[in-house]
């Protein structure tokens, strides 16, 4: 039997590097020296015979597109091997779900819940970030899906197409607009705007403002969709929201209204990424596919 070349502790090392962009931040999250981190990304590149990290003085290191591809191999050699010497041995298996964090509160619970009604054993971990940092946990295998807006994802990604969404105005209750059910994005827009500020997001929403010919005057940035409904409602200004949230009411109890906006505008496109591995788990494919049905019902 041939030996294998690679530990899991140098495994470890090299996931660690990736996640934390540079050898000394890994040997502070592992409690190791940094030459032992260095060292064990080494050995890993000489088997290899490639590197699966590119050095930049002061910037840290980051993957090469080689080491994207493994690394997404490492995780899931690394996530077997925890299983196989688990000495519980549930046999539950587990799926990593990345979310969109504007989308994940709207979407992910549900989806998660009528899911695991038939699939009881399976464990679905849920990681939320922005559009920047779900592309890149696709890439380097730290998640197995991703709930998320298709705006300019890669290539390399598989797009499973759910469902577009119109953008929609947000008024607080005693707003002079708010009895109009649908307002012209010119009429909103001469109050302050509240603008979403996550990668992409940002703009998007002062694309379809400046489409319209309109350069709104911004009175605060946030990243947080109820942030935004409560500023909304506490008549800080006005909102621009993609997420469809039911409830007309913030989370501070204020009251706020929905408009519709009559001018043509592109929608958002909700999608679910994964990456094009050879080999898709029989979990992953299963929730894929319950997502899928979920939107088309």
């Amino acid at each position: 039997m041939q030996a294998i070349p690679v530990s899991l502790r140098q495994i470890d090392y090299v996931i660690a590097a990736a996640d934390t962009g540079s050898t000394a931040a890994a040997a502070r999250v592992l409690n190791v020296s940094q030459p032992s981190v260095s060292l064990a990304i080494a050995k890993v590149e000489e088997h290899f015979g490639r590197p699966l990290f590119a050095r930049s003085a002061g910037q840290g290191i980051a993957p090469t597109a080689f080491g994207l591809r493994k690394l997404g191999a490492l995780r899931s050699l690394r996530a077997q091997a925890q299983s196989v010497l688990d000495h519980k041995d549930s046999g539950a298996e587990v799926l990593n779900l990345g979310v969109f964090s504007t989308l994940g509160p709207r979407y992910a619970p549900a989806l998660v819940g009528s899911f695991q009604k038939v699939a009881p054993d399976a464990r679905i971990a849920l990681h939320e970030g922005d559009l920047d940092r779900l592309t890149r946990w696709l890439e380097n295998g730290r998640i197995d899906l991703a709930l998320i807006y298709d705006f300019g994802l890669p290539s390399s990604l598989k797009i499973t197409p759910l469902a577009d969404v119109r953008p929609y105005g947000l008024v607080a209750r005693a707003h002079p607009l708010a009895g109009r059910g649908t307002v012209a994005m010119a009429d909103l827009l001469t109050d302050p705007l509240i603008l979403m500020n996550l990668p992409h997001s940002r703009n998007y929403f002062l694309t379809l403002a400046q489409m319209n010919g309109i350069r709104p005057r911004i009175a605060h940035e946030t990243s947080s969709v109820e942030m935004l409904r409560a500023m909304v409602a506490n008549r800080m200004g006005v909102g621009l929201v993609a997420t469809d949230i039911a409830q007309d009411t913030a989370c501070d109890g204020q009251p706020v209204t929905r408009l519709e906006l009559s001018d043509p505008l592109v929608p958002h496109r909700i999608a679910l990424a994964r990456a094009p591995h050879p080999h898709t788990a029989p979990l992953v494919a299963a929730f894929h596919d319950h997502v899928a049905r979920s939107f088309d019902a």
